[in-house]
């Protein structure tokens, strides 16, 4: 059993994480302002002093689906159901997520494994608040940064317009973006088989802009960086670049999230590994652990 101290009294309404692996319940409020509820730690306790940058906290995520087949999702399909009073078809509610809670640090590279619709990316768009919560709470030092394999990217522009729309989007300067621009196609390897750089993005393969998308979102130092499948499409010589740059990343004081169905990048790239298996959170641990029991899970080998 721990004890709590209540902290009250703050001016400032910006509330810091607290670097301890369990969020305590909802900040209360005292005068208008937060009280926060602190673990009191004895001597005798080692004090964790890593830096908390992803606090995920008993996360519920609910699809509602419709049932119907004839539904049609539309604005104005649901502009004529208002004015009508027609009501709506049957939905289904899809738990897809189910009380998830952990603790990411800076420095960390943490891998996300799981069978096929176990909540993987559905947790990942939660984190980088694409999805609301059903229930429970996430929260996160910066804004997290999702590249995924869907990523949108302009395919009528060229790969080097889109190279420095991405970098303006991340917000480089126009002068910055443009002297990386060289830097970022050679990472990704788009013009190993020819000038693809200077040709619109509907020429290229799923693999080549799979590979931009990385080599653009990699240009910049993250706070926390999500990466779901998108390490998965490029060959070996690409797949160790990319494993390089996530080491780097995580030295530069980031935190790298990686979803892959390829366990030898997981293990080669992470020291820890969550393992989602139809929306619950089965194992948290070092990654040789988690990938020995899911390996037993799944009897493979």
């Amino acid at each position: 059993m721990v004890d709590f101290l209540d902290i009250g009294g703050f001016v400032d309404d910006t509330v810091t994480l607290p670097a301890i692996k369990d969020l305590p319940p909802d900040y209360q409020q005292t005068w208008n302002t937060p009280t926060i509820r602190l673990p009191i730690i004895s001597e005798s306790e080692p004090v964790d002093d890593r830096v908390p940058t992803v606090v995920v906290d008993d996360v519920h995520v609910v699809y509602r689906i419709a049932t119907g087949a004839t539904w049609d999702a539309s604005p104005l399909a649901g502009l004529k159901r208002l004015v009508t009073k027609k009501k709506s078809v049957a939905m289904r509610e899809v738990h897809a997520v189910k009380g998830v809670s952990f603790a990411a640090y800076q420095g960390e590279a943490i891998g996300l494994i799981g069978s096929n619709g176990s909540g993987k990316s559905t947790l990942l768009r939660a984190i980088a608040g694409l999805l609301p919560t059903a229930r429970g709470k996430v929260y996160t030092q910066g804004q997290p940064s999702l590249l995924g394999v869907n990523a949108a990217l302009l395919n009528d522009l060229t790969g080097e317009r889109n190279v420095i729309l991405g970098c303006l989007a991340m917000g480089m300067s126009l002068a910055e973006a443009k002297t990386r621009v060289q830097e970022i196609v050679e990472f990704s390897g788009i013009n190993e088989r020819g000038d693809f750089a200077s040709l619109p993005m509907r020429t290229y393969s799923s693999g080549m802009s799979a590979r931009l998308r990385f080599a653009i979102a990699a240009a910049r130092k993250h706070d926390v960086l999500l990466i779901d499948e998108a390490l998965a499409t490029g060959d070996g010589t690409f797949r160790k670049r990319s494993e390089a740059r996530v080491n780097q990343l995580r030295e530069e004081a980031g935190t790298v999230f990686l979803v892959s169905h390829q366990l030898s990048t997981i293990r080669t790239t992470c020291e820890r590994t969550l393992w989602l298996e139809a929306g619950v959170l089965r194992m948290d641990g070092p990654t040789k652990e988690v990938l020995a029991e899911y390996k037993k899970f799944t009897k493979t080998d």
